[in-house]
C-alpha cells in the first residue's frame, strides 16, 4: 500500500499547506535541472528530508515523478508528461503549425514536418508529405537522438546550456558516416546553428536524405521542437539549400509569432 501525502489544504507551520509544498516540489523540476535528489530538494525548499520523502512517495504513486535509471534521483513521470501535453494542447502548437507547414510543402514540393522535444530526444508529431513520386516520409511517434539530423540539432542548439551539456555528456552514437560525434566539433556547429537560426543535415540520420530545420520556441523561450523541410539528398544541392533555408526560418518565425498571439490561431485555415 502506498503512503500518500494528502493533497488537500491542511494548514502547516507558517500558513503553508501540504498542497503548497507538493506544488513547490513539482515546480522545482521546471527550474533548471530535470533530475533532483531528496537532499537537493530539501535544501532548495528548506524542508525537512522526511517531508520531502513523503511528498516524493505520494507523487511517485501517482506517476507524476519517477526514479531515474540509477535510482538515486527523481525526474518527472508520465502523468506529468500527460499534464504538459494537455497544457500544450490548449496552446495548440499543431494548429499554429499546420497551415504554415502545408504552405511550405506546396511552395517547395518537399515534405514538411513538426518534431517535439521529448526529454533528451525528439519525435515527429506532424508531417505534410511531398506530392512528388520520389519523396521522403517520416514515422510519427518514433524517438530520435538530438545530435544527428537537422531537427534534432536545431532543438539542441537552442536548449539552455545545462540541458545541452546533459545531452552531450552521453556518448554520441553515429547512424551514418555523416554525423559529428566529437563533442567539441558539435558544440562549434551548435553555436553556428544558434547564430544562424537553422540547421542543415545532408545524410546524417538517413544516408539518402537531406533536411533543413528551424526551432519552434514557446512564448516562454523554451524549446517546443522544430519544423523541417526534407527530401531525397540529390535534390538538396547547395543552391537549393540556400534558397530553402530562409523559407524554413521564416515559417518557424511565423509559427512562433502565432503562439505568442494565440487568439490568432483559430482564425487560420487548417
Amino acid at each position: 500500500m502506498n503512503e500518500n501525502v494528502p493533497l488537500g489544504g491542511t494548514a502547516l507551520e507558517g500558513g503553508t499547506t501540504v498542497a503548497d509544498r507538493v506544488c513547490d516540489v513539482l515546480l522545482l523540476f521546471t527550474q533548471g535541472s530535470t533530475e533532483l535528489g531528496v537532499s537537493e530538494i530539501a535544501r532548495r525548499l528548506e524542508l525537512p528530508k522526511s517531508v520531502v520523502h513523503r511528498i516524493l512517495r505520494s507523487l511517485s504513486s501517482r506517476e507524476l515523478i519517477r526514479h531515474t535509471r540509477d535510482g538515486r534521483s527523481y525526474q518527472l513521470g508520465p502523468a506529468a508528461a500527460l499534464l504538459g501535453a494537455r497544457a500544450w494542447a490548449a496552446l495548440d502548437v499543431h494548429a499554429a503549425a499546420r497551415p504554415v507547414l502545408r504552405r511550405l510543402r506546396d511552395e517547395t514540393g518537399e515534405t514538411t514536418t513538426l518534431s517535439q522535444l521529448v526529454g533528451a530526444e525528439r519525435t515527429y508529431v506532424e508531417q505534410f508529405e511531398s506530392r512528388r513520386e520520389v519523396k521522403m516520409t517520416v514515422a510519427l511517434g518514433v524517438r530520435h537522438s538530438l545530435h544527428a539530423g537537422a531537427s534534432g540539432k536545431a532543438m539542441l542548439a537552442h536548449l539552455d546550456p545545462a540541458e545541452q551539456e546533459r545531452v552531450l555528456a552521453v556518448p554520441l552514437r553515429s547512424l551514418t558516416p555523416a554525423p559529428v560525434t566529437d563533442t567539441d566539433l558539435l558544440r562549434t556547429e551548435l553555436a553556428e546553428i544558434a547564430r544562424r537560426g537553422s540547421a542543415i543535415s545532408l545524410g546524417e540520420r538517413l544516408p539518402e536524405a537531406g533536411a533543413i530545420a528551424a526551432p519552434i520556441l514557446l512564448p516562454t523561450g523554451e524549446v517546443f521542437g522544430a519544423i523541417s523541410l526534407c527530401g531525397p539528398l540529390g535534390r538538396f544541392d547547395p543552391d537549393t539549400v540556400r534558397r530553402y533555408e530562409p523559407m524554413v526560418r521564416a515559417a518557424a518565425t511565423e509559427i512562433c509569432r502565432a503562439l505568442a498571439e494565440p487568439h490568432t490561431i483559430q482564425d487560420q485555415e487548417l
